[in-house]
């Protein structure tokens, strides 16, 4: 809990063919020996995470992949691990041997990056290997890749991870590449002015971690601070007692979304209210394309089939909010007769469009290049999307409350329906 949640960190993955010196130029980026090395092709199999600081940048989270090259059924496996890292990856580098060149592996990766948004980097590893690495001229004998660079209209950084040649020209060049809205600069600072207090409601129940609070609450706080701002913990059954304490009314309430129904009843209505996953749909989503969710769950009808998706892989209480809560909820507002599906983790099936509404969690656990990559594919599918907080809002009917700190969100929910459902 002391450092930087992983989901906040910009993803930096490397990918490139088997042997081109992926994980020996990560080694050299952090100045560490983080990736296994060796001579033998496909040495790295999964995808090897590692949290770090990349300076000037801060903490980051690289990323060595799996040959794009790799053979065989385990290959192929691996390939498309390493394809599904591009969901979650804000800057790339594609790593080309000076020696093998650039072929159809790399015109594929680039395609995906470009279709994808991922901007990256090119990166011609190993120029030790050519006559007269220094010069490295002209760059047309290597094979293929000046061809390449013209198809794509490609800028490169030679470079040698054995030799150390380039890089701290490669560090330089991902700190001025690493897109800026990779994660949002803050989850309230701008809902609050410095001096205000913030009344957050955070159940201990049988789901609550022992001896600490869950992330999105930990970060919350701490962001609440940042902003030269106080804020106030609280249990559900204490809330409007320690409202009534306070000289001055506080200027929001965020409340944990299984209690919401509660919470509700003892806030005032002169007091904003509302939830960590809200805050968290546009902190790591987009919270009008939840919005849109929240208006398709008014269609929903018996048969109809909802994936409920979680980021985390948490031990499931009995009354776990993703499996037993929200579909009873569900089951009794709307009908018993609507199908439920679970998926956890960095799980997310091909088949989206089997669905009527994805229902997703908070994503505490994942970077915001995830979440948004993972509604464009419902998007594309047609599927709309809604998050845990404003679904549970919605199904308690005080979705309208729950958005009024947030007058855009709020009006697109309040326009008519059927313009809503046909944006979707």
């Amino acid at each position: 809990m002391n450092s930087t949640a992983k989901g906040d960190r910009p993803h930096i993955a490397v990918f490139g063919r088997r042997n081109v010196g992926k994980s020996s130029l990560i080694n050299k980026l952090t100045n560490q020996k983080l990736a296994l090395v060796s001579s033998q092709p496909g040495t790295t199999t999964d995808p090897v995470y590692k949290a770090m600081e990349l300076l000037p940048i801060g903490p980051v989270m690289m990323i060595d992949t799996a040959g794009i090259d790799d053979q065989g059924e385990l290959g192929e496996m691996r390939i498309k691990k390493t394809k599904e890292i591009m969901r979650k990856t804000d800057l790339a580098l594609l790593v080309i041997s000076a020696v093998q060149g650039a072929g159809e592996f790399e015109a594929d990766l680039v395609r995906e990056f470009k279709e994808k948004d991922i901007p990256f980097i090119v990166v011609l590893n190993k120029i030790e290997l050519l006559e007269d690495a220094e010069k490295a001229e002209p760059i047309s004998t290597l094979k293929n890749f000046d061809k390449f660079l013209k198809k794509f209209k490609l800028d490169f950084i030679k470079a040698s991870a054995e030799q150390e040649i380039n890089i701290d020209l490669i560090r330089e060049t991902i700190a001025e590449e690493m897109p800026e809205d990779c994660s949002r600069q803050t989850i309230m600072g701008d809902l609050i002015d410095p001096g205000d207090t913030v009344v957050l409601v955070t159940p201990i129940d049988s789901a609550a971690p022992k001896g600490r609070l869950i992330l999105p609450q930990v970060q919350t706080i701490r962001d609440i601070l940042d902003h030269d701002a106080s804020a106030l913990v609280t249990k559900k059954t204490k809330v409007k007692s320690e409202i009534d304490k306070l000289e001055n009314a506080p200027k929001i309430v965020v409340t944990d979304s299984q209690a919401f129904e509660t919470v509700a009843r003892e806030v005032p209505e002169d007091i904003l209210l509302t939830g960590f996953s809200v805050l968290f749909a546009r902190y790591k989503g987009d919270l009008k394309t939840f919005v849109r969710g929240a208006k398709a769950m008014e269609k929903l009808k018996a048969g109809d089939k909802v994936l409920v998706a979680e980021a985390c892989t948490h031990r499931r209480q009995q009354d776990d909010i993703g499996t037993v809560k929200i579909p009873n909820w569900v089951h009794s507002k709307i009908s018993p007769e609507i199908e439920f599906e679970h998926v956890s983790g960095r799980e997310f099936p091909d088949n989206l469009k089997d669905y009527t509404v994805i229902l997703h969690c908070g994503s505490c656990m994942l970077n915001r290049k995830e979440v948004l990559s993972r509604l464009k594919e419902a998007e594309a599918e047609g599927v709309p999307v809604i998050n845990y907080g404003m679904g549970i809002a919605w199904l308690h009917g005080i979705l309208d409350r729950a958005l009024e700190p947030f007058p855009e969100a709020l009006e697109l929910w309040q326009q008519d329906q059927e313009e809503i459902v046909g944006v979707v």
